[in-house]
């Protein structure tokens, strides 16, 4: 039995946490990075009188026939094409894995964690929010917009103030390379006077909800994590916990979700046919849980590393070698 996991190079720990428990059980786990595809990996797919899918890495081979289930992770095509390819070619060139890697991962059987389609479906964040609500789960007031009337008309109405966000992972990066993170941020008065920007690029508005813990919630087949953390802590964390993640990463304590809230987020995930899930929840301080949404491939890692009450990673291993 074989598991085919598709990542890239630079994924984190979450890969080898997998990996250990794949082979703790016996079992095989072959790695994929899509970015070291073309340049390094070789991919050969044979469609017609014979079926067969090689991929060749370095010594290792792999025929998929001997896949028994497939774990799809973090996507990053083609990224090491050299930049100094002229843009159209390498954009391209790009485009080719993508399709290439894509329609290899639909073509292939056995159990998928998840499947493309179910994860491109699901990552659509205003339909999660309308099967949320449609689930029982309560939500935020939510704008998605290019209109800063309709902005300015949104923040009158959120007593408690509005905040953004993107609805799309979305980072700026240095001239060293170095990643910044676009959180979710408050919006101000004088934000409220200055949207001219938005005829270039829609924006997400939410109203400001406020906070006593903030759930991370991780679901893997019917198994359901939760950890607590408060983000009100620290001044830096107020409006998205990911800002000072590495100050907090200590801070993660085991939390008990209300049964009934716990049977509507299984019930969401079936509603989109995934069997994992990392959701986000806040807890106010009146006690009512807060849906904000869901990441079909969500990370879990830090939970992990840092905590023994969360062993997610055998709970992958276990579903990518039961499941059929």
């Amino acid at each position: 039995m074989t598991v085919l996991i598709i990542t890239f190079s630079q994924d984190n720990e979450s890969i080898p946490l997998v990996i250990k428990e794949i082979e703790a059980r016996g079992e095989k786990a072959f790695r994929f990075d899509t970015d070291r595809f073309p340049t390094e990996v070789k991919l050969d797919i044979y469609s017609g009188d014979t079926e067969q899918i090689i991929i060749t890495d370095g010594e290792q081979k792999l025929d998929l026939n001997e896949v028994s289930s497939v774990w799809y992770r973090r996507m990053r095509y083609g990224q090491k094409i050299p930049n100094s390819m002229d843009k159209q070619y390498r954009d391209a060139s790009i485009q080719e894995c993508r399709v290439t890697v894509r329609g290899m991962i639909a073509s292939l059987g056995g159990f998928h964690l998840d499947k493309m389609s179910n994860v491109d479906r699901a990552n659509n964040k205003q339909l999660q929010l309308q099967v949320a609500q449609q689930i029982g789960l309560l939500t935020p007031r939510t704008l998605t917009t290019n209109n800063p009337a309709a902005v300015k008309q949104f923040a009158q109405e959120c007593e408690q103030g509005i905040v953004t966000k993107m609805l799309s992972s979305f980072a700026i990066y240095d001239d060293q390379g170095r990643e910044n993170v676009v959180f979710t941020t408050p919006v101000t008065a004088d934000d409220l006077e200055n949207m001219a920007g938005l005829c270039y690029c829609p924006m997400t508005f939410q109203e400001n909800v406020p906070k006593a813990l903030e759930l991370r919630t991780t679901i893997v087949g019917h198994q359901v994590f939760t950890a607590a953390v408060n983000s009100q802590s620290l001044a830096g964390s107020t409006f998205d916990w990911r800002k000072e993640g590495k100050a907090l990463v200590n801070n993660w304590q085991p939390y008990k979700l209300p049964e009934d809230i716990e049977k509507k987020l299984l019930n969401l995930l079936a509603h989109f046919g995934l069997n994992y899930g990392a959701i986000d929840i806040i807890v106010t301080p009146d006690g009512r849980h807060i849906f904000l949404e869901v990441n079909p491939v969500g990370e879990f890692f830090w939970m992990e590393i840092y905590s023994p009450h969360y062993p997610i990673s055998q709970a992958i291993a276990e579903i990518l070698l039961t499941q059929k």
